[in-house]
Parts: structure tokens; sequence; C-alpha cells
């Protein structure tokens, strides 16, 4: 199981692959992560290592946390996360760098981030409802229509799709594969669309 890695998003381009079809890719600012603490079984019942990404101003950490990254002798990072390793445990020690060099050309990724907010939005755009006729008189175009029963049960029920906030949340796009890795530059090339807009936080895993 490999560990996983932070990154920005860039950006959407294509490239082309060796037989000249094009290919449409996402560009993400992978890395670097260093390991801030290791969590092992006899200590707290799992193995896990927490990472930092991007450096952070110590005027805006407060003292729980500037404590923690004292006693470990690092800088304050902006974003912390936990990945588990199970079979790992051995690799990874405190202060270790994580780059986008983990990962290989044709290995299979998740990719988790927080998709675009489009504010608050109708049943059509939400849910890809079809609406009423658009005729002259019928006085149902966008609307959600029914939403419950009259005598049972008197209610709405759970789930039922209304108009509300779209967008905005976390979302993990599955099985991409990795076109290309620059571990010197630390970028890394997938192929398809990953959530979010352009500088989102991404965290970029291998596919079980």
């Amino acid at each position: 199981m490999t560990v996983g890695l932070l990154g920005r998003k860039i950006g959407m381009t294509q490239i082309f692959d060796a037989e000249r079809r094009v290919v449409p890719v996402t560009v993400i600012k992978a890395g670097p992560c260093i390991v801030i603490q290791k969590k092992t079984m006899g200590t707290d019942g799992y193995d896990s290592i927490q990472v930092g990404f991007e450096d952070m101003p110590e005027r805006l950490v407060n003292k729980p946390m500037m404590g923690h990254f004292k006693t470990k002798g690092m800088s304050p990072k902006r974003t912390l996360r936990e990945f588990r390793i199970k079979k790992l445990a051995e690799e990874y020690n405190v202060g270790d760098i994580i780059n986008a060099d983990i990962f290989k050309v044709g290995q299979r990724v998740n990719v988790i981030g927080i998709t675009k907010g489009k504010g608050f939005a109708g049943v059509i755009k939400r849910h890809g409802f079809s609406g009423g006729k658009d005729t002259h008189g019928s006085m149902f175009h966008r609307a959600p229509g029914s939403i419950g029963q009259s005598s049972q049960p008197s209610r709405t029920l759970k789930g039922t799709k209304l108009p509300g906030r779209m967008g905005n949340k976390q979302n993990t796009v599955k099985n991409l594969r990795v076109v290309m890795v620059d571990a010197e530059q630390g970028i890394l090339l997938v192929r398809g669309a990953v959530p979010g807009h352009k500088g989102v936080l991404l965290t970029i895993k291998s596919s079980v």
C-alpha cells in the first residue's frame, strides 16, 4: 500500500502519447510532504504517518499546534493529513521527505478534492430534472413538482431531491492513470479531470 501525497491543482492541458493520440491531462504540483508524526500499533492501535504540506507563518499558528511542530523540531505546516501504512511502517520516519516519485507512470491513483461551488441551484441544474412543458399556459416549467404525499406519510421523505447548495463538497475521482512524473519539479500528470478549481488542495492516493 503506497503512502499518499498532497498537492495543488495547476490546471488542465493535453499531450500526445506514443501513438500520436491526444490525451487530456491534469497538471498537479505534488509535494514535497514531510513526515510530522508516526503512529504505531503499540502506541496508537494502528500504523500511520502524519504528513505536512506547505510552510505556514508562525503568527498564524495557535499554541497547541505550535507545540506539536516544535516537539518534532519542524516549521509549521499549513495542511496536515494522515495516511495508513500497514505494510510500510518501517520505511518512514519523522523528518522524511515524500516527493512525487512515489508514483510511477501507468499507476492508477485516486484524487480527492473539493468541487467547485455553484451556489444555490434549482432542481434542473442541481439534479438534472427535465422540468415541465414550455408551452403557453403550462404554469409549470422549472419547479420541482410534488415532494410528498397527502395522507400517508404526510411528510417529505429524507433524501428527496430539492433545490439547495450545489458543489463545494469533497469528491473522489478513482482510477486515474498517471501519465508523467517529474520528480525534480514535483509535477504529476494524470489522465482526465480532478475535482476543484485551479489551486485547490488535492490528496493523491494509490488506487486499491
